[in-house]
């Protein structure tokens, strides 16, 4: 018998460019985005989840109001501030808290110094991704924390696809 793994399956890839992010971004865009959506995908971020065994908490907000979280085994009370701190740096910025980050590594400073805003408040970490929708623009984020951050916003990304593929 084979050792059983608990850590979740995610292959480390080469960090993704500027452009290779903001396509995401173009790509992953929603016709509409109603609270039975939002509880859909957030039940398929935790069927994988629990698939992987990723100890990941999972949040989706649409307009300041907490439509879906759940929290695995693993996750702590930490990753709750992590979604929170993720998920203002989409609202104030309307793009992926990793795109943000990504963008002032690219310029050779931080988020944190660029930014001038408070790091308990923000954090430009992978795993937070706007909800945009055709026509309206950013009115929410869906957010992941557990996994290292690039996983984390690799698995939203992930599952955005695969939920927007399916509402076609």
């Amino acid at each position: 018998m084979g050792t059983h793994e608990i850590t979740p399956k995610f292959t480390p890839e080469i960090t993704p460019s500027l452009e290779e992010l903001q396509a995401q971004e173009r790509r992953l865009v929603f016709r509409r985005f109603t609270h039975d959506d939002a509880w859909a995908l957030g039940s398929l971020l935790v069927e994988l989840a629990r698939e992987r065994q990723a100890p990941v908490a999972v949040d989706i907000h649409r307009a300041g109001q907490q439509l879906f979280h759940a929290a695995l085994p693993g996750s702590a009370p930490d990753n709750d501030a992590w979604i929170a701190r993720k998920r203002r740096v989409v609202e104030r910025f309307g793009a992926s808290s990793y795109l943000v980050g990504s963008r002032c590594r690219a310029k050779g400073t931080t988020f944190e110094e660029s930014s001038r805003l408070d790091p308990d408040e923000y954090a430009a970490h992978g795993g937070s991704f706007p909800i945009n929708v055709e026509g309206v623009g950013v009115i929410g984020a869906v957010t992941v924390s557990g996994l290292p951050h690039l996983e984390d916003h690799r698995f939203v990304v992930e599952v955005l696809e695969q939920f927007l593929e399916e509402q076609l």
